[in-house]
């Protein structure tokens, strides 16, 4: 199968329901059926073709345009290619020549600018949607071509150690991925999704996956805005909705505020970054009617590898016992198809509550990059460079990014576990745990603490609340309080901002 076949059948079996909405800023309302999405997206697809484009780029905030030109890539048989609009003009530039020629559909200033660059065919959004209803060109059977491992999406990385790299999704990756977490047409006809995450980001392609598979429809909001999210849930009586770690935190305070609640809201799924105990606590207490989700998964396993679904919500949520109620901060358990294991440095596999680095098998697994190959071990395994560890129960827990453990005095030291400890006080609404140089020790512990509104702790009360609960060996040499963490769009820490101020003020 392939990203065609999955729209064809949400044509074929719901083609009547809207499929996707978005406001406009300046007033108005975009919407598609599943049948003029299905028509759109083939007549957008013979427009790729005609320009001759190898790829099909994004450069754009959330959209209709977005799932249009998603599909159109599939039918065009070319990869689909979201592009951050956050990146700077000389970081375009570098990864429009990365995926020349290509077709890029922008907003208007810039497809102006680009307008007569060799290796670029810029249309406006607004154009571009227009042209994909009245195109002419003979559209044709392209889905019966479409190979399933042809490369479906190309998604690029943060960069942050160098030049971006592609990760390549290839349409049995995204169709295994869709089909062994969804039943086909199992959305009422009332069901609507709130996608709110950037379109470059992976989740942003499952969301329009999952939901048209499903045959739910896709409220759109272009930009995240807590307040704009809240009315918009309400005005659009949304029953699903994803978010990160950072946009719950921000919906819950909105609701705080006004002693709100959200009536038609059913699901919530989360994910993208580790979620503090409290915020999820918070948020359910805030929603008890909403079933709650924590989704783990990567761009380079075409998204959710493992679940913590409502009934271990709960169940976590209610249970006196403290082994049982930590797994509320667990990422769940494998999907179906999904294989985890936990392995020492040395590549051996390590019993439940060891730590370790997270390998994952499946056939939605990718584990690939563009010009550089399978990243693929022995036996279909990928090295995540997530550390965590599996509890007695199958859970698996994150704990960050391996590149970020603490190497003090020749031990390794995991940042989230003291980063849990920390979030456990009272007074403690946000933390991030780095290591920092250190002559004597190599590296040191450093702790940016976000204090709770209306509390007041001092660094030495910290220190002693670690120390009553850690080796004394994790508890902070040095703990600084600031008024919030530096976060990216996608609801990451960006540690290395914080290791950098923390060095700079040394």
């Amino acid at each position: 199968m392939n990203l065609v076949m999955l729209l064809e059948m949400a044509c074929a079996s719901f083609g009547d329901r809207v499929a996707v909405c978005c406001e406009r800023p300046g007033g108005g309302r975009d919407a598609l059926r599943y049948d003029e999405l299905f028509e759109a997206s083939r007549r957008a697809g013979a427009a790729l073709r005609a320009a001759g484009a190898e790829h099909a780029a994004v450069l754009d905030t959330t959209s209709p345009a977005l799932p249009v030109a998603l599909f159109a890539s599939a039918f065009a048989g070319v990869p689909f290619v979201p592009l951050s609009y956050r990146l700077t003009g000389v970081e375009v530039d570098a990864l429009l020549e990365r995926i020349a020629p290509s077709y890029l559909v922008t907003d208007a200033e810039r497809a102006a600018q680009l307008a007569g660059r060799p290796g670029v065919t810029p249309i406006a959004r607004d154009a571009f949607l227009e042209r994909a209803h009245r195109h002419e060109a003979e559209v044709g059977d392209a889905e019966a071509l479409v190979d399933p491992e042809a490369i479906a999406v190309l998604l690029f990385t943060s960069g942050t150690t160098g030049a971006p790299k592609a990760a390549v999704l290839r349409h049995r990756h995204l169709v295994s991925y869709v089909i062994g977490s969804v039943e086909f047409g199992s959305a009422g006809p009332d069901e609507a999704t709130l996608v709110s995450v950037p379109p470059y980001h992976v989740a942003a392609v499952a969301a329009i996956l999952s939901s048209v598979y499903a045959g739910r429809r896709i409220v759109q909001l272009p930009t995240f805005d807590a307040r704009a999210w809240v009315e918009r849930a309400r005005a659009e009586q949304v029953t699903h909705a994803f978010v990160v770690p950072t946009m719950l935190a921000r919906i819950a305070e909105v609701l705080d505020a006004e002693g709100g609640t959200l009536p038609s809201l059913r699901a919530l799924s989360y994910g993208g970054g580790k979620m503090p105990l409290p915020v999820v606590e918070r948020a359910m207490r805030h929603l008890p009617h909403v079933d709650f989700t924590n989704a783990y998964g990567l761009t380079e396993t075409s998204s959710t590898l493992a679940l913590l679904g409502p009934d271990d919500h709960r169940a976590a949520a209610g249970s006196a016992d403290p082994a049982a109620r930590r797994r509320l901060a667990s990422a769940g358990r494998p999907l179906p198809g999904v294989e985890v294991e936990v392995r020492d440095p040395a590549g051996t596999a390590v019993g439940p509550g060891e730590r370790g680095e997270i390998h994952v098998r499946g056939e939605q697994v990718a584990g690939e990059y563009l010009g550089r190959g399978s990243q693929l071990g022995p036996g279909g395994w990928f090295a995540t460079r997530d550390g965590g560890w599996l509890d007695e129960g199958g859970y698996l827990f994150i704990e960050g990014r391996i590149d970020d453990v603490i190497v003090r005095g020749g031990e390794n030291l995991s940042p989230g576990e003291i980063e849990e400890v920390l979030m456990a006080h009272a007074a403690v609404a946000d933390c991030a745990v780095v290591g920092v140089p250190d002559t004597q020790w190599g590296e040191a512990v450093a702790a940016v603490v976000v204090p709770r509104a209306g509390s007041a702790v001092t660094p030495d009360e910290l220190r002693d609340w670690v120390r009553a609960r850690l080796r004394s060996a994790r508890t902070p040499d040095r703990i600084e309080f600031r008024a919030e963490l530096p976060y990216n769009e996608t609801g990451k820490l960006v540690r290395r901002r914080i290791r950098a101020e923390l060095v700079g003020d040394a």
